[in-house]
């Protein structure tokens, strides 16, 4: 990514053109095979001259889908800078690599959305006398991105037409007329506290745990291996304070450390030639080009040298409007994925900052996000590691910048995480959340000699000078914090948390080398600013991304399914039925539980799917001046078995039944879509969620909702085809500082 400056206008102005045209469209490849007599097991497949299609590795290709008795399919999507994509099809088993048919003749050729040849057929030799010939049908369409990521659904003949079909992927109506009052049996005559149900134990309450002590726990320093008895001194520091509470002894402990003097550098020894970050009171460098991939809520970013400023300003009207939607972040992911990595590489976040600034909220929020979206990320947080080394408790002066012994036993701990978490990305991982001060170039520069060669750096500062906001964080930091966890005077450790605040903003620098992202007073959720330098690749971009959007405003969701469906008291999955007696029923009880817990947010806003069940349970609720339809929460394409019982499906389609109950989260529909599909055409509604400073009720649909549910419970995504999600109940999370809670009501 290069560089801009801008401020964000009014995201309500982004039209569906300009969401084409900053898009670009992309380019819909549909493959099609046609063969009455199949040979043995051997299936079709694709590859070809991109990663996506194994990159004419023969292992790698892409399996076609059986569509029917005679016809394969593929279909993937080429990013709309694509220039030329060759490949062929081949014929093989499907779970092994002999024998490997090669398609006869030259490689077929896709050059600027346009397909090279006219061969309608392709053969593939056995022998000289035993050849095969399929049928081929090759379609390329240009469409938008938010179509790719929607759902398409196919509806039966005899399925009652929908009421509310023929609307745009996102669509805003007025509320509903205030006289339409709910009928005395759909009351809730009892407090709402009544309705209460017990949450699954795996469920999103963390709102009483430290955010630190819910990151990675630190392999060097457990007492398997590193960690060993001795009889002489350890390196433990002893500046705490005498409490005279019983703690367990960690002075018998040796760590085996990297030798943090190898790694130490100069203070501006690493420095970034193309830095040049500028806001209002520095001076902007040469123009160069950018590309930025806009989606909802995406803030408009100019051009500008390789940095970039976003300031964010919310007047009254932006503050809670609903911006178009825009973009489709699935197809940029498969295009990205087409494309290949930029570089064999894996992506260190490094947090810098200030303590009380937020640091652990944002990167707790940003590795809930990455693993959502399939990315292997873990947290380390460094203080969790200089805890169990060198105990609690350790006094403001353990943390000034004058003071060797504590600076080298800081640096020490942070080498070791550091070690630990390239040691975790060399077996596997992805993406590493490195949560510490990171406050001097020194320490910066030592974490780049220890990531040279091995992962990519990106600092992530956040700055903040709302002294209300810092007041609040202090408060929390002394409550929570195992830090102060043996303190039993709220003042004293009030008192000694100033302290050394005081002493890490004596010797703080700012970030001006590298790679960095700055995030400048944007944690209140009033604006703020956000300073890009060096930024590229479409994770990094997405990462920019969710960060503009993000903030700490407390706020409810509250999610619920739509009211009991005609179809689901049929036991059939799919369709646009309408709700049943009960159903309707539900919407009333809802309606009257809406209206007494929301009572003071009347700017909350109703969001719906465009399937009329969703869309009829909300139609009670009044007094709320915004109810918005998503198209992208509509419920999993079933594909050709949409309308059908699962116990047809098993009947007519054993080998479609035994597939989904061996991987539900990875098996597609026929013509359908998968629980992966269903996430990665959520992520738009989830940036949209993060950027709410209201409540927001979301009416939607299972698949949906455990999608939903998924990411801000954090659960793996093994487990999201099999959470609960109830009918007529609604699940409410809060989102705020202090973390995640959850409480369910059941209607009934």
């Amino acid at each position: 990514m290069g560089t801009g400056a801008s401020k964000n206008p009014d995201s309500s102005s982004h039209g569906s053109d300009d969401r084409e045209d900053q898009a670009g469209g992309q380019l819909y490849v549909s493959l099609k095979m046609e063969n009455y007599n199949p040979k043995g097991d051997l299936i079709p497949h694709v590859y070809g001259s991109v990663p996506l299609v194994g990159s004419w590795d023969p292992s790698r290709a892409l399996s076609m889908e059986r569509e029917s008795a005679s016809m394969w399919e593929l279909s993937f999507v080429v990013p709309p800078n694509h220039e030329t994509l060759d490949f062929k099809f081949l014929l093989k088993p499907k779970y092994g690599n002999i024998p490997c048919i090669l398609e006869e003749g030259s490689n077929r050729q896709l050059t600027g959305g346009a397909l090279g040849g006219d061969r309608r057929s392709a053969m593939f030799k056995f022998s000289s006398d035993d050849v095969l010939e399929y049928k081929v049908f090759i379609k390329a369409d240009r469409v938008s991105p938010f179509d790719l990521a929607a759902s398409w659904r196919t509806y039966q003949d005899n399925f009652q037409p929908s009421s509310v079909r023929g609307i745009p992927d996102v669509s805003m109506n007025s509320a509903p007329d205030a006289s339409n009052e709910n009928e005395s049996s759909a009351s809730l005559e009892l407090d709402i506290e009544h309705y209460v149900v017990p949450a699954p134990a795996t469920s999103a309450n963390s709102g009483l745990v430290y955010a630190a002590n819910m990151t990675e726990t630190p392999r060097s320093l457990s007492r398997v291996g590193l960690f060993s008895k001795t009889d002489g001194s350890s390196g433990a520091l002893h500046h705490q304070k005498d409490t005279g509470v019983d703690r367990p002894d960690l002075t018998g402990m040796q760590v085996i450390v990297p030798d943090t003097a190898k790694y130490s550098l100069a203070p501006g020894l690493v420095e970034s030639k193309s830095f040049g970050a500028f806001s209002s009171m520095q001076k902007q460098e040469g123009h160069r080009g950018l590309f930025v991939d806009r989606g909802v809520g995406s803030p408009r970013l100019m051009k500008s040298a390789s940095s970039f400023t976003v300031d964010l300003k919310l007047d009254s009207e932006s503050k809670n409007s609903m911006p178009a939607a825009a973009g489709a972040v699935a197809a940029g992911a498969v295009a990205d994925q087409m494309l290949g990595p930029k570089e064999d590489r894996h992506l260190a976040i490094v947090l810098v900052g200030l303590p009380a600034r937020g640091k652990t909220f944002t990167a707790a929020k940003l590795t809930r996000y990455l693993r959502w979206l399939g990315h292997d990320t873990k947290h380390f947080n460094v203080g969790k590691y200089r805890r169990l080394k060198h105990g609690v408790n350790q006094s403001a002066d353990f943390f000034r910048g004058d003071n060797p012994e504590g600076l080298e036993a800081r640096n020490e701990v942070a080498a070791l995480a550091m070690e630990d978490m390239i040691s975790w990305m060399q077996e596997g991982g992805q993406v590493g959340i490195f949560d510490a001060t990171n406050s001097t170039r020194v320490r910066r520069n030592m974490l780049m000699k220890m990531a040279e060669g091995r992962c990519k750096i990106i600092f992530l500062e956040t700055l903040c000078n709302d002294r209300k906001i810092i007041e609040r964080n202090i408060r929390l930091k002394v409550q929570q914090s195992p830090d102060y966890a043996e303190e039993p005077d709220f003042e004293a450790g009030y008192h000694d948390f100033k302290v050394r605040l005081e002493n890490y903003e004596k010797f703080y620098e700012p970030v001006e080398e590298g790679s960095y992202i700055k995030m400048i007073d944007m944690v209140s959720g009033h604006g703020g600013q956000i300073q890009v330098n060096n930024i590229s690749g479409y994770l990094p971009g997405r990462i920019v991304f969710f960060l503009v959007n993000t903030h700490l405003t407390p706020r409810p969701i509250l999610l619920t399914r739509h009211g009991e469906s005609r179809d689901n008291v049929r036991g059939r999955i799919g369709g646009d039925s309408m709700i049943s007696d009960s159903g309707e029923l539900y919407s009333k009880k809802l309606a009257n539980f809406v209206e007494k817990r929301l009572k003071n947010e009347k700017a909350a806003s109703i969001w719906t799917s465009t399937l009329q069940r969703t869309v009829l349970t909300a139609s009670p609720i009044v007094g709320f001046p915004k109810v918005i339809q998503w198209r992208a929460l509509d419920e999993i394409n079933a594909g050709v078995c949409d309308g059908m019982s699962y116990e047809e499906i098993k009947k007519n389609m054993p080998e479609e039944y035994k597939s989904r109950k061996k991987d539900k989260l990875r098996y597609r529909y026929p013509r359908g879509e998968s629980y992966l599909d269903v996430i990665q055409r959520l992520e738009p509604v989830i940036i949209e969620l993060e950027r709410q400073r209201a409540p927001v009720v979301v009416i939607s649909h299972q698949a949906v909702l455990r999608a939903l549910y998924a990411y801000f419970a954090d659960r793996p995504l093994k487990e999201i085809a099999h959470i609960e999600m109830p009918l007529h109940t609604i699940i409410e999370i809060q989102m705020g500082v202090t973390g995640l809670q959850e409480k369910r009501y059941k209607l009934m």
